[in-house]
Protein backbone atom coordinates (compact mmCIF):
# COMPACT_ATOMS: atom_id res chain seq x y z
CA UNK A 1 0.00 0.00 0.00
CA UNK A 2 2.84 2.49 0.94
CA UNK A 3 4.44 2.08 -2.49
CA UNK A 4 1.08 2.13 -4.25
CA UNK A 5 0.41 6.07 -2.46
CA UNK A 6 4.34 6.73 -3.25
CA UNK A 7 3.93 6.37 -7.27
CA UNK A 8 0.67 8.52 -6.91
CA UNK A 9 2.85 10.90 -4.88
CA UNK A 10 5.71 10.78 -7.27
CA UNK A 11 3.68 10.83 -10.22
CA UNK A 12 2.52 13.82 -9.56
CA UNK A 13 5.62 15.65 -10.36
CA UNK A 14 5.21 14.68 -14.13
CA UNK A 15 4.04 17.88 -15.13
CA UNK A 16 7.21 20.15 -15.78
CA UNK A 17 8.21 23.96 -14.76
CA UNK A 18 6.09 25.31 -16.95
CA UNK A 19 2.96 23.80 -16.23
CA UNK A 20 3.32 24.58 -12.25
CA UNK A 21 3.24 27.76 -12.97
CA UNK A 22 0.94 27.79 -15.53
CA UNK A 23 -1.33 26.70 -12.02
CA UNK A 24 0.44 28.95 -10.10
CA UNK A 25 -0.78 31.80 -12.10
CA UNK A 26 -4.27 30.84 -12.34
CA UNK A 27 -3.95 30.00 -8.69
CA UNK A 28 -3.17 33.92 -8.04
CA UNK A 29 -5.40 35.07 -10.53
CA UNK A 30 -8.40 33.95 -8.44
CA UNK A 31 -7.42 35.15 -5.54
CA UNK A 32 -9.24 37.73 -3.93
CA UNK A 33 -6.49 41.11 -3.57
CA UNK A 34 -7.82 43.62 -0.73
CA UNK A 35 -4.77 44.86 0.95
CA UNK A 36 -3.81 48.48 0.52
CA UNK A 37 -0.80 49.50 -0.36
CA UNK A 38 2.09 50.79 2.54
CA UNK A 39 4.84 53.42 2.74
CA UNK A 40 7.98 51.90 1.73
CA UNK A 41 8.58 47.96 1.32
CA UNK A 42 8.64 45.45 3.84
CA UNK A 43 11.22 42.92 2.52
CA UNK A 44 11.28 40.26 4.99
CA UNK A 45 9.39 38.01 2.31
CA UNK A 46 9.64 39.72 -0.78
CA UNK A 47 12.40 37.68 -2.75
CA UNK A 48 12.09 34.04 -4.17
CA UNK A 49 15.61 32.37 -3.38
CA UNK A 50 17.03 35.24 -1.28
CA UNK A 51 16.23 37.37 2.30
CA UNK A 52 15.63 40.80 2.73
CA UNK A 53 17.05 42.72 5.77
CA UNK A 54 13.45 43.48 7.28
CA UNK A 55 12.61 40.54 10.19
CA UNK A 56 9.25 42.08 11.66
CA UNK A 57 8.06 43.64 14.64
CA UNK A 58 8.46 42.17 17.69
CA UNK A 59 5.48 39.74 18.72
CA UNK A 60 4.53 38.94 15.30
CA UNK A 61 4.05 35.04 14.28
CA UNK A 62 3.48 33.38 11.19
CA UNK A 63 3.15 30.13 9.08
CA UNK A 64 4.76 29.71 5.93
CA UNK A 65 4.72 27.28 3.11
CA UNK A 66 7.66 27.16 1.32
CA UNK A 67 7.72 25.10 -2.02
CA UNK A 68 11.20 24.15 -4.12
CA UNK A 69 11.57 22.50 -7.30
CA UNK A 70 14.76 21.74 -9.35
CA UNK A 71 13.93 20.24 -12.82
CA UNK A 72 17.44 18.95 -15.02
CA UNK A 73 20.72 17.53 -15.06
CA UNK A 74 23.20 16.32 -17.39
CA UNK A 75 20.81 13.17 -18.63
CA UNK A 76 18.20 11.33 -18.06
CA UNK A 77 15.26 12.72 -16.12
CA UNK A 78 15.92 14.74 -12.91
CA UNK A 79 12.79 16.07 -10.94
CA UNK A 80 13.36 17.01 -7.17
CA UNK A 81 10.62 18.82 -5.03
CA UNK A 82 11.18 20.11 -1.35
CA UNK A 83 8.57 21.58 0.97
CA UNK A 84 9.10 22.95 3.90
CA UNK A 85 6.14 23.90 6.29
CA UNK A 86 7.51 26.65 8.88
CA UNK A 87 6.54 28.25 11.80
CA UNK A 88 8.15 32.17 12.37
CA UNK A 89 8.12 34.51 15.86
CA UNK A 90 10.02 37.43 16.47
CA UNK A 91 10.45 37.54 20.12
CA UNK A 92 13.25 40.31 20.11
CA UNK A 93 13.13 43.71 18.37
CA UNK A 94 15.15 43.47 15.21
CA UNK A 95 15.68 39.32 15.63
CA UNK A 96 13.86 36.48 14.35
CA UNK A 97 13.63 32.88 14.87
CA UNK A 98 12.11 30.15 12.50
CA UNK A 99 11.96 26.56 12.98
CA UNK A 100 10.90 23.92 10.00
CA UNK A 101 9.97 20.45 8.43
CA UNK A 102 10.79 19.60 5.24
CA UNK A 103 9.23 16.70 3.10
CA UNK A 104 10.99 16.04 -0.25
CA UNK A 105 9.76 14.00 -3.67
CA UNK A 106 12.14 12.89 -6.32
CA UNK A 107 12.17 11.40 -9.82
CA UNK A 108 15.19 10.26 -11.10
CA UNK A 109 16.26 8.19 -13.81
CA UNK A 110 19.17 7.65 -15.79
CA UNK A 111 20.89 10.77 -14.77
CA UNK A 112 24.65 9.90 -14.15
CA UNK A 113 26.55 9.16 -10.73
CA UNK A 114 22.91 9.69 -8.99
CA UNK A 115 20.98 5.94 -8.19
CA UNK A 116 17.65 5.60 -9.95
CA UNK A 117 14.91 6.29 -7.67
CA UNK A 118 11.15 7.50 -7.19
CA UNK A 119 10.54 8.13 -3.62
CA UNK A 120 8.77 10.42 -0.83
CA UNK A 121 10.17 10.92 2.35
CA UNK A 122 10.31 13.06 5.28
CA UNK A 123 13.99 14.87 4.90
CA UNK A 124 14.57 16.93 7.68
CA UNK A 125 14.33 19.96 9.90
CA UNK A 126 15.97 23.41 10.29
CA UNK A 127 16.30 26.34 12.77
CA UNK A 128 16.93 29.88 10.96
CA UNK A 129 18.07 32.74 13.04
CA UNK A 130 18.26 36.31 11.76
CA UNK A 131 19.26 39.62 13.43
CA UNK A 132 19.18 42.77 11.93
CA UNK A 133 21.92 44.94 12.57
CA UNK A 134 21.01 47.72 10.53
CA UNK A 135 17.33 49.25 9.70
CA UNK A 136 17.77 51.18 6.49
CA UNK A 137 14.94 53.78 7.33
CA UNK A 138 18.07 54.78 9.72
CA UNK A 139 20.85 53.88 7.94
CA UNK A 140 21.86 54.32 4.26
CA UNK A 141 21.17 50.72 3.85
CA UNK A 142 19.48 47.63 5.89
CA UNK A 143 21.96 44.76 6.90
CA UNK A 144 20.96 41.64 8.52
CA UNK A 145 23.26 38.54 9.09
CA UNK A 146 21.61 35.24 9.08
CA UNK A 147 22.26 31.33 9.98
CA UNK A 148 19.98 28.40 8.54
CA UNK A 149 21.42 25.14 10.30
CA UNK A 150 19.71 22.14 8.74
CA UNK A 151 19.96 18.56 10.01
CA UNK A 152 18.49 15.82 6.96
CA UNK A 153 17.74 12.11 6.66
CA UNK A 154 17.31 12.47 3.02
CA UNK A 155 20.16 14.28 0.44
CA UNK A 156 18.58 17.12 -1.35
CA UNK A 157 19.64 16.37 -4.58
CA UNK A 158 20.27 12.34 -5.13
CA UNK A 159 17.85 11.32 -2.55
CA UNK A 160 20.28 9.36 -0.76
CA UNK A 161 19.62 8.38 2.81
CA UNK A 162 22.12 8.92 5.39
CA UNK A 163 22.90 11.91 7.45
CA UNK A 164 23.37 15.11 6.47
CA UNK A 165 24.02 18.53 8.51
CA UNK A 166 24.35 22.12 7.28
CA UNK A 167 24.58 25.85 7.49
CA UNK A 168 23.49 28.39 5.44
CA UNK A 169 25.47 31.77 6.74
CA UNK A 170 24.40 34.93 4.77
CA UNK A 171 25.10 38.53 5.19
CA UNK A 172 21.74 40.41 2.94
CA UNK A 173 21.87 44.20 2.01
CA UNK A 174 19.08 46.13 0.83
CA UNK A 175 18.21 49.56 0.11
CA UNK A 176 14.99 51.41 -1.81
CA UNK A 177 16.37 52.93 -5.44
CA UNK A 178 13.02 54.69 -5.72
CA UNK A 179 11.34 55.74 -2.54
CA UNK A 180 8.23 53.16 -2.56
CA UNK A 181 8.69 52.14 -6.32
CA UNK A 182 11.80 50.35 -6.57
CA UNK A 183 14.33 48.20 -4.13
CA UNK A 184 17.68 46.35 -4.55
CA UNK A 185 19.25 43.48 -2.52
CA UNK A 186 22.42 42.01 -2.20
CA UNK A 187 23.39 38.68 -0.09
CA UNK A 188 26.48 37.21 0.24
CA UNK A 189 26.11 33.55 1.00
CA UNK A 190 28.75 30.64 2.66
CA UNK A 191 27.38 27.48 2.45
CA UNK A 192 29.51 24.31 4.34
CA UNK A 193 27.82 20.71 4.20
CA UNK A 194 28.71 17.78 5.82
CA UNK A 195 27.49 14.45 4.90
CA UNK A 196 27.51 10.51 5.52
CA UNK A 197 25.77 7.87 3.60
CA UNK A 198 23.66 5.17 4.78
CA UNK A 199 24.21 2.15 1.96
CA UNK A 200 27.84 2.94 1.16
CA UNK A 201 28.82 4.00 4.15
CA UNK A 202 30.56 7.43 2.34
CA UNK A 203 31.58 10.46 3.84
CA UNK A 204 31.38 14.20 2.40
CA UNK A 205 32.63 17.32 2.45
CA UNK A 206 31.10 20.33 0.76
CA UNK A 207 31.61 23.81 0.64
CA UNK A 208 29.42 26.57 -1.74
CA UNK A 209 30.15 30.55 -1.85
CA UNK A 210 28.10 32.89 -3.82
CA UNK A 211 26.38 36.42 -4.23
CA UNK A 212 23.22 36.94 -5.68
CA UNK A 213 21.56 40.56 -6.61
CA UNK A 214 17.43 41.17 -6.36
CA UNK A 215 15.39 43.66 -7.90
CA UNK A 216 11.85 44.49 -7.05
CA UNK A 217 9.64 47.13 -8.73
CA UNK A 218 5.70 48.25 -7.83
CA UNK A 219 3.74 47.86 -10.39
CA UNK A 220 0.54 47.68 -8.49
CA UNK A 221 -0.60 48.75 -4.86
CA UNK A 222 -0.56 44.71 -3.81
CA UNK A 223 2.41 43.79 -6.90
CA UNK A 224 5.81 43.65 -6.94
CA UNK A 225 7.34 42.78 -10.29
CA UNK A 226 11.79 42.37 -10.64
CA UNK A 227 14.52 39.38 -10.74
CA UNK A 228 16.97 37.68 -8.93
CA UNK A 229 20.98 37.11 -10.49
CA UNK A 230 22.84 34.53 -8.13
CA UNK A 231 26.15 33.33 -8.83
CA UNK A 232 27.76 30.00 -6.91
CA UNK A 233 31.27 28.44 -6.37
CA UNK A 234 31.00 25.09 -5.01
CA UNK A 235 34.54 23.15 -3.17
CA UNK A 236 35.15 20.20 -1.75
CA UNK A 237 35.81 20.37 2.17
CA UNK A 238 33.96 22.72 4.26
CA UNK A 239 36.60 25.28 3.44
CA UNK A 240 36.75 25.94 0.07
CA UNK A 241 38.96 23.28 -0.48
CA UNK A 242 39.46 21.93 -4.36
CA UNK A 243 37.00 23.50 -6.77
CA UNK A 244 34.41 21.41 -8.07
CA UNK A 245 32.09 24.00 -10.38
CA UNK A 246 30.19 27.13 -10.27
CA UNK A 247 26.84 28.26 -12.03
CA UNK A 248 24.89 31.67 -12.55
CA UNK A 249 21.22 31.64 -12.68
CA UNK A 250 18.76 34.05 -13.22
CA UNK A 251 15.35 34.40 -13.39
CA UNK A 252 11.64 36.46 -12.86
CA UNK A 253 10.29 36.88 -9.18
CA UNK A 254 6.84 37.99 -8.04
CA UNK A 255 5.66 39.21 -5.01
CA UNK A 256 1.51 39.41 -3.81
CA UNK A 257 0.12 41.09 -0.75
CA UNK A 258 -3.01 38.58 -1.17
CA UNK A 259 -4.59 40.30 1.90
CA UNK A 260 -3.78 42.77 4.42
CA UNK A 261 -2.54 38.77 6.54
CA UNK A 262 -1.07 36.68 3.37
CA UNK A 263 1.28 36.85 0.96
CA UNK A 264 2.98 34.77 -2.15
CA UNK A 265 6.13 34.84 -3.97
CA UNK A 266 6.71 33.14 -7.11
CA UNK A 267 9.80 32.87 -8.57
CA UNK A 268 11.78 30.63 -10.93
CA UNK A 269 15.91 30.37 -11.82
CA UNK A 270 17.59 29.09 -15.11
CA UNK A 271 21.07 28.69 -15.05
CA UNK A 272 22.04 30.82 -17.73
CA UNK A 273 26.24 29.82 -17.57
CA UNK A 274 27.99 27.37 -15.56
CA UNK A 275 31.46 24.92 -15.75
CA UNK A 276 32.36 22.60 -14.04
CA UNK A 277 36.15 21.13 -13.13
CA UNK A 278 38.05 20.42 -16.02
CA UNK A 279 35.24 21.47 -18.40
CA UNK A 280 34.95 23.56 -21.56
CA UNK A 281 30.92 23.14 -21.13
CA UNK A 282 29.03 26.24 -20.59
CA UNK A 283 26.76 24.67 -18.01
CA UNK A 284 27.33 22.90 -14.69
CA UNK A 285 24.60 20.14 -14.99
CA UNK A 286 26.70 17.69 -12.36
CA UNK A 287 26.68 20.57 -9.32
CA UNK A 288 23.96 22.27 -9.98
CA UNK A 289 20.78 21.73 -11.91
CA UNK A 290 19.17 23.15 -15.22
CA UNK A 291 16.20 25.22 -13.63
CA UNK A 292 15.08 26.07 -9.72
CA UNK A 293 11.71 26.78 -9.03
CA UNK A 294 9.85 28.62 -5.82
CA UNK A 295 6.77 29.20 -4.28
CA UNK A 296 6.13 30.44 -1.00
CA UNK A 297 2.82 31.42 0.51
CA UNK A 298 2.66 32.62 4.17
CA UNK A 299 -0.16 33.80 6.97
CA UNK A 300 -0.08 35.92 10.06
CA UNK A 301 -2.23 34.48 12.93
Amino acid sequence: MANAVEAVVVSGMRPRATSFWIIAACTVALLPVSASAEEGFDTEHIFGFMIGTDVGNPGEREFQSQTTGRFGKGGGTYRALAHEAEIEIVPLPNFRVEVGGTASLHDVTGVPDIDDRRQFNFQGASLDLRYRLLDRERAPFGLTVAAEFHGDRIDETSGAKGRMYGTDLALAFDRELIPNFAIGALNLIYQPEWARFEVAGLSEKSSTIGAAFAGLARVGPNMLLGGELRYFRQYEGIGLGEFSGQALFVGPTAYFQLSERSRLTLSWSMQAWGRPAGSGGNLDLINFERHQARMIFGVNF
